[in-house]
């Protein structure tokens, strides 16, 4: 480093440059926050640049911009959804924050707080009410004449993202309410999961192989945009209300009204809800709800306190941004170090194997904790856990523990970066076989379908109604005939009689509770008429990755049955033509001759190979299943029915030990599905208005992507998620960027939803 260099890096930002710096840093967060649930800021660390740039503001009144974090509430707006304009403006709400012994009083913000409050109103000692502040997200639901007319995010506190589809699913929201209602009500306040509930969504996440949720928050954030409801509906959501917006009825005066109007419509408040006249019972109160909020069930971060008066809150009014008439007192979080004794590995019941660090018991919440989930490798990795570590944990709003950093100070000589592979040696810790990661995923996964430890997962899976439907026979069942030895796989449920089924102990050997024949019954004639299912339904059975029902729909009907599928010649020519293209492309003479090659040579291979990959083709080509063309210079491309990737997991799967052992087994059970969906020869198009054409949907719709997408493809026709030089249509609600204006570019007709529901029923030239 030079003296200009080494200058350089000892510079100092001016007040002006670090204000911008922490826009940036905090508009970044707010993005990944409110708009794509994956915070790169723990909530202390984002609080701590909050209050710097507050602080900024509070020297340099200069610095402020109507564009500053302080004077906007996060964005949650995402694409897909139709907005909807909030007819009072979704306010955020300032915070306040509990300092450390050494800083001084702990709660003097909340002292600051009510001060302001007292000499704001000429009032000494005004009744404040306090609550729990939910970690989840807000929105909010309008009634009108007692009938849920629509639920909105609060996205960024004028327009929000409608989810009135997603919000239905939620059973503690109510879509009607009873006799009396408000002429007008919106009803605002939190969706959120519970603790134990997110805890088995991470755990059946883990299993799958997919990333985890950071918090209970970020799942809800993650579910309430996703476009498909039922989805949504299968995700634990639960909605406590803490406000209002426009409001037609009885006049309200003071919070006990809003509360006894919120219980007899039937909408859940968020409680508990202290009373506090004068600031010492403030203090109390907060410091109360500090320790009930162990026990809620669901992650909170603070305590709101809001003046109880309604007549005094409007007299207060609001900032651009909060209401000046409430505040979220935000508790510092409870950390304490702790030594990483050691590693261990569970294996989940899809296989996938999860690392736990085992700690050192500290007293952490009121609770004592010695073990936490380190997820996967990834993870350990990012955060650099060695075995010997001294670690900060703290618990994820008081409910979940979790490794904070390492304290890499205190790290002793001698500890090496942790490898989960190697500390398996390569093999399931359960049943010895060799372990896998799949391409694009964060998870090792045990190779052995007949793993022990996975065994009542896939049976569950098996029986499920999309799959086999296999009536009383999942869940706790398939538990129990795993862990008693009566079946190893799924496939073991065909070889169980009435009377060894209907005996099996679904409880403990002291208190025992038989399945009993009569439901046995039910389950092996299931079993039974499991065995005429299509090929379909048994494809997504297996639990193959990436292979779902769709795709296992469109599978089936390039196959006759099962025994075909497991030795396709079509899969195996799909896989070597996706190669063949790859090299094809990558032999393009006009991008590799700059860099010296011979482009007559390169051109001669091309065309070489070309001839080889369409004679290879031919058989299919003819059968109008795929299609091989030239797609610009030098350049092939097909049209790969099933996609590259569930190729691949296909031809994986039944070369596999595993699937060979199944399809032996099937054998000799004599199942061999079938497959109605197949025809030999797809040179006719497929029977619909929209058959044989290709769509892309984009924009905020009203009804959720899939919904549109069945649609289309029981039309005959193909949605994809990329505008191409093949694309018919592109289906566009709002906004819709990027791919509108490739749309336009490529000269691909733009339609709406009313030009696409008239294409479906024939009634448009399509």
């Amino acid at each position: 480093m030079d003296l200009f260099e080494y200058a350089a890096s000892r510079h100092t930002p001016t007040p002006e440059e670090r204000y911008r710096e922490l826009c940036a840093l905090i508009r970044r967060n707010n993005e990944l926050y409110y708009a794509k649930a994956t915070p790169e800021l723990s909530d202390a660390e984002y609080d701590r640049l909050y209050r710097e740039l507050e602080e900024l503001e509070r020297a340099h009144p200069d610095f402020i911009t109507p564009e500053s974090p302080t004077q906007k509430v996060g964005n949650d707006l995402s694409e897909g959804f139709r907005k909807i304009t909030h007819p009072i403006p979704m306010q955020s709400i300032d915070d306040i924050f509990e300092h450390k012994p050494e800083q001084g009083e702990t709660d003097a913000e909340l002292l600051d707080f009510y001060h302001r409050l007292e000499g704001s109103l000429g009032i000494s000692s005004p009744k404040v009410v306090v609550e729990p502040k939910i970690d989840g997200c807000a929105v909010t639901l309008l009634y009108r004449h007692g009938c849920l007319e629509y639920a909105a995010t609060r996205g960024d506190g004028h327009t929000g993202d409608d989810i009135t589809a997603n919000v239905r699913t939620i059973r503690s929201i109510p879509t009607q309410l009873p006799e009396g209602a408000p002429i007008l009500l919106e009803v605002r306040g939190e969706i959120y999961m519970p603790s134990a509930e997110f805890d088995r969504l991470n755990e059946e996440r883990d299993a799958a192989g997919l990333p985890v949720f950071a918090n209970p928050r970020n799942a809800t954030a993650g579910t309430i945009k996703l476009l498909d409801s039922d989805e949504v509906a299968r995700r634990p959501l639960r909605f406590l209300a803490h406000g209002m917006g426009v409001y037609e009825g009885e006049p309200l005066h003071t919070a006990d009204d809003y509360e006894a109007l919120l219980k007899g419509m039937g909408i859940p408040l968020n409680t508990p809800i202290l009373r506090a006249n004068g600031l010492e019972e403030l203090r109390q109160a907060v410091q109360h709800i500090n320790t009930l909020r162990r026990e809620l069930g669901y992650a909170t971060d603070g305590a709101v306190i809001k003046l109880d008066d309604y007549a005094l809150r409007e007299q207060l009014g609001s900032t651009a941004r909060a209401p000046r008439w409430a505040a979220a007192f935000k508790y510092l979080p409870e950390q304490k170090e702790t030594l990483l004794r050691g590693i261990t590995i569970q294996v989940g019941r899809t296989g996938v194997l999860t690392p736990v660090a085992e700690l050192e018991p500290v007293q952490l919440s009121g609770t004592m904790v010695s073990r936490a989930t380190l997820h996967n490798q990834d993870e350990i990795e990012r955060k650099d856990i060695r075995i010997g570590d001294t670690v900060l944990m703290e618990k994820s709003g008081e409910i979940i523990p979790a490794v904070v950093h390492v304290i890499k100070g205190k790290r002793p000589e001698g500890c090496i970066p942790y490898s989960l592979y190697d500390a398996v040696g390569g093999v399931c810790p359960s049943c010895g076989a060799p372990i896998a990661r799949e391409e694009g995923q964060v998870a090792w996964r045990c190779t052995n379908f007949t793993c022990p430890a996975q065994a009542a997962m896939r049976t569950t899976y098996f029986c499920r109604r999309e799959a086999l439907d296999i009536e009383n026979l999942g869940g706790s069942v398939a538990e129990a005939l795993v862990n008693r030895g009566i079946i190893s796989t799924p496939l073991d449920l065909f070889s169980l009689s009435v009377e060894a089924l209907g005996a099996l102990n679904l409880g403990t050997e002291e208190e025992p509770r038989r399945l009993g024949e009569k439901n046995a019954a039910k389950a092996l004639a299931a079993l039974e008429k499991a065995r005429q299912h299509p090929l379909e339904r048994w494809l997504t059975a297996f639990g193959i990755p990436t292979i779902g029902s769709i795709t296992a729909r469109s599978t089936a009907e390039y196959h006759r049955n099962l025994e075909e599928l497991a030795n396709s010649d079509f899969l195996r020519t799909l896989e070597a033509l996706e190669q063949g293209i790859a090299n094809f492309n990558a032999l393009n003479p006009k991008a590799r001759a700059n860099k010296g090659a011979d482009k007559e040579a390169l051109a001669a291979q091309q065309r070489a190979l070309k001839q080889e990959l369409l004679q290879l083709a031919a058989p299919y080509t003819a059968r109008g299943y795929i299609a091989l063309e030239e797609d610009g210079a030098h350049k092939l491309r097909m049209s790969n029915p099933l996609g590259s990737v569930s190729t691949r997991h296909l031809r994986a799967y039944f070369s596999s030990p595993a699937g060979l052992a199944v399809m032996q087994r099937l054998k000799e059970l004599g199942i061999n599905p079938a497959s109605p969906s197949f025809a030999e020869n797809r040179t006719s198009t497929q029977a619909g208005p929209l058959a044989g054409k290709t769509l892309v949907l984009t924009g905020a719709l009203s009804r959720p992507r899939p919904e549109f997408e069945k649609l289309i493809a029981q039309a005959g026709g193909k949605a994809t998620g990329s505008v191409t030089g093949k694309t018919h249509f592109l289906v566009a609600g709002e906004g819709g960027g990027s791919k509108r204006d490739k749309a336009a570019k490529l000269g691909i007709p733009i339609i709406g939803e009313e030009e696409l529901l008239a294409m479906l029923k024939g009634g448009a030239e399509a």
